[in-house]
């Protein structure tokens, strides 16, 4: 009995130690486009213009290399759509559970995050939503970039919490993401206030009024959509 108790604390403490075995990442290099396990965005075309809180986000693996989802059935690999990263946020990987078995598991939800899927490395927990993505039709309103963000962050178990949906995504990046640098903010603005100027210049208050109910309307969708309808939306 000894023997088998003894056996069972050292197996732990293997998977444990095998889990905190991070690598160094390499430093983030905007110029190259690499951004270390990093959650990336960027203004979209047309919907940013009139509500610039929507934009395309992706995810980087540890390498740097950004994967998106930009379409269905498709995962950009090192070619983010819809131009270049304006934003980043650089996750902790310490804070993700990457358990080797059932004893390896440092969140709350070792069942749950079992059942849904798990990884032993930060890449692995990324191709498991990468192929599960490649099977899933593109649309902005149910199943867009930022469900395949949420996808990883929950096979990732981010944080202790399987609970990553769109909205919580975008709150993340926009709230504690960091600016690449000025131009970055210059193209994430100014088409919305071009648009703005001349709206107002044309058709006056009206025009204000108009483009703050269609801001409100998409935001009303999302936290409807993902707090109120479950399984309407796709994670």
């Amino acid at each position: 009995m000894e023997i088998a108790s003894t056996f069972g604390i050292e197996r732990i403490t293997r998977a444990e130690r095998i889990q905190h075995e991070l690598w160094p990442l390499d430093e983030i290099d905007p110029k190259k486009a690499k951004f270390p396990c990093c959650l990336v965005w960027t203004p979209l075309p047309v919907v940013s213009w009139l509500a610039p809180f929507i934009g395309h986000v992706g995810i980087c693996r540890e390498d740097g290399t950004i994967l998106d989802f930009s379409g269905s059935y498709l995962i950009n690999v090192d070619n983010f759509a819809f131009g270049a990263v304006a934003r980043y946020y650089q996750l902790d990987r310490e804070q993700c559970c990457f358990p080797p078995n059932l004893a390896g598991h440092t969140c709350k939800c070792r069942y749950k995050h079992i059942d849904y899927g798990t990884a032993i490395t930060w890449d692995e927990g990324l191709l498991s939503s990468v192929r599960h993505f490649e099977h899933q039709s593109y649309n902005l309103f149910t199943c867009n970039s930022h469900s395949f963000i949420a996808n990883c962050l929950n096979r990732l178990c981010h944080g202790g919490s399987m609970g990553w949906n769109m909205v919580n995504v975008a709150g993340l990046v926009l709230t504690k993401g960091c600016w690449v640098n000025g131009f970055a903010i210059l193209r994430s603005f100014l088409p919305f206030l071009v648009v703005l100027c001349f709206g107002l210049a044309i058709v006056g208050w009206p025009f204000l009024i108009a483009l703050s109910s269609f801001s409100l309307l998409l935001l009303g969708w999302f936290l409807v959509a993902t707090y109120c309808v479950k399984g309407l939306l796709e994670y």
